[in-house]
């Protein structure tokens, strides 16, 4: 077939089986646009209302479903939109693949009108990116960047392609798309056999699980090696629903905030085995006394990651759920009573709560508690970045993998409205609930327009604080109160703003609201905002300090004590 360069992209989105795409039209992709429109019956395409939904709209599709998310953005300043979003896909190797139109091939490089070097720019927050300059390479490169994107560890990919190069002929062959790289070969049999020998003699496991658990589908044989291991698991942020959290075993979070049975359980283990883990900052805390007192086994897909943050004892390379199935399948079922006994003691002694109301007003527990209550697991939770984002992986158990959608390495502000219109287009049978705060839904709420004009039935919950929390809460600890440009008072009226946009609007204001306007928002079949108030002084806890032991958190604030 003789085909344009649009034409082409068209032709390999569909031989990806990517047929829906995020994006903003603008010059250099008009002719991009047009075959669009020609494809219209074959590639749905969704106009966000500015490219950073696009990206963040890619991303949560990538997030929901698994499969690669693509946007579409044109040239300069549209271009520039998605970095925020590529590099939220970095961090959290998400697969996506950013395509930006470019000025003619004669433009380049003359600072020509919205020119932007876009592959320079993104070249620190790509797994690869690509300009194409002669159009018998598109098909190739396209093919390429999806490959790239699914490959090893998963991440975003960027294809640049000048207008002219959109336009210009060459034939185009149709082919089976590239399978991923495979999976890395398995470690060793002599380092399998040391992991085994050390998991059978241990007498205190831990399993900590982190987001390469989810990308490759690792939960079931994550669950089947604590089943054999007798052992508790914690999950990192990324990991949310990679265990079953209303399982026995499951002791919440680890690190900054997480819960004390799990920092706990990591001072006295002997053996660890964290999976899929990058060791984060967050979750590490501070790096010298972090898992000092037991042998660290780390297996993950990328070999940068082994002795980064944390030295490990024992390192297989691979696959998540191929390393662990082979484990599985060299492990006999243990049982180890006595520190199943000091795991549930701990559980008991350290639950994880809040007090039962703040002046009257809604906790974030009871609001997240109710929504479980009455939706299960048949909900995708995205946030945005704070402490509602905390609060979501604290008190909402997660029993599947891909059921919670956050920007976990970047902390992008911003994020959760973008993410939660892709999850609920990759998802039509799930409903899917945004817990915003009030501060990161100003960032980016146009979006709902998007939501109203596609009618994605999203909810875009806001635990409505009035304040920046996280930033506040640290104000409160660590600078005596010295609220700086963290109190908000924004004059916003969010039930008649989200009314302009086209979106039904509800309000909570005591927590006898909670339950009948939840029942309302899920069962209205369009987008809805909630608007939640909540008291400025709810913390987020238990919170190590900087430069303390994970297992040395604040478990409570004296707010009498911190306004004096």
């Amino acid at each position: 077939m003789l085909l344009t360069g649009a034409q082409i992209i068209m032709e390999c989105l569909l031989e990806q089986d990517a047929t829906t795409v995020f994006g903003y039209p603008g010059g250099a992709v008009l002719n991009i646009y047009d075959a669009l429109y020609e494809y219209r019956d074959k590639i749905n395409h969704i106009e966000t209302s500015h490219e950073q939904g696009a990206a963040h709209a890619a991303d949560g599709y990538a997030r929901a479903s698994g499969k690669t998310g693509v946007c579409l953005a044109t040239s300069g300043p549209g271009a520039t939109n998605l970095v925020t979003g590529i590099a939220t896909a970095y961090m959290d190797s998400v697969p996506m693949v950013a395509i930006t139109g470019n000025v003619n091939l004669g433009l380049l490089g003359l600072d020509s009108f919205q020119e932007v070097d876009i592959t320079g720019i993104t070249m620190p927050i790509t797994k690869h990116n690509f300009i194409v300059k002669d159009v018998g390479d598109l098909a190739f490169t396209l093919r390429e960047a999806f490959r790239i994107a699914q490959s090893g560890r998963k991440g975003p990919v960027l294809v640049d392609i000048p207008k002219d190069v959109t336009a210009h002929k060459c034939e185009f062959t149709s082919q089976k798309p590239d399978h991923p790289v495979g999976a890395p070969a398995l470690p060793d049999e002599s380092r399998l056999l040391q992991a085994v020998e050390l998991l059978r003699e241990c007498r205190r496991p831990f399993v900590y699980a982190g987001g390469g658990v989810i990308a490759s589908e690792a939960a079931g044989a994550l669950r089947e090696l604590c089943e054999k291991l007798d052992a508790p698991v914690s999950c990192s942020l990324m990991c949310q629903g990679g265990f079953d959290q209303t399982d026995e075993r499951y002791l919440g979070m680890l690190g900054m905030h997480g819960t004390v049975p799990s920092a706990l359980a990591l001072k006295e283990c002997d053996v660890l085995v964290a999976v899929g883990t990058r060791f984060s900052d967050r979750v590490i805390c501070n790096a010298d006394l972090f898992a000092r007192g037991c042998r660290v086994v780390h297996i993950d897909i990328d070999s940068a990651e082994f002795n980064k943050n944390i030295y490990a004892d024992l390192r297989l390379k691979g696959d998540a759920r191929t390393v662990l199935e082979a484990l599985n399948s060299r492990l006999e079922p243990a049982s180890r009573p006595e520190w199943t006994a000091q795991i549930k003691a701990w559980q008991r002694e350290y639950p994880l709560s809040q007090a039962a109301g703040c002046k009257d007003g809604v906790t974030p527990q009871y609001l997240l508690e109710t929504l479980y209550r009455l939706a299960g697991d048949q909900l995708i939770l995205s946030t945005e970045v704070g402490q509602h984002q905390m609060w979501t992986a604290q008190f909402y158990p997660f029993q599947k993998p891909r059921r919670m959608i956050t920007s976990g390495g970047l902390g992008t502000m911003g994020f959760g409205l973008g993410a939660a219109l892709g999850a609920q287009v990759a998802q039509p049978g799930l409903r899917v609930v945004n817990v915003a705060g009030d501060g990161s839904f100003h960032m980016n709420c146009a979006e709902l327009s998007t939501a109203a004009k596609y009618n994605i039935p999203v909810i875009e919950l806001i635990v409505n604080n009035n304040v920046l929390g996280m930033v506040r809460q640290w104000q409160k600890l660590f600078y005596n109160g010295r609220f700086s440009q963290t109190t908000l008072n924004k004059a916003t009226n969010y039930e008649l703003l989200a009314e302009a946009f086209g979106v039904k609007a509800f309000t909570i204001r005591t927590c006898r609201d909670v339950e009948p306007v939840l029942r309302q928002a899920l069962d209205y079949r369009g987008p809805s905002l909630i608007n939640c108030l909540i008291d400025s002084d709810m913390n987020v806890l238990p919170m190590v300090p900087a430069g303390a032991a994970a297992e040395e958190p604040i478990l409570e604030i004296d707010e009498k004590e911190q306004q004096q």
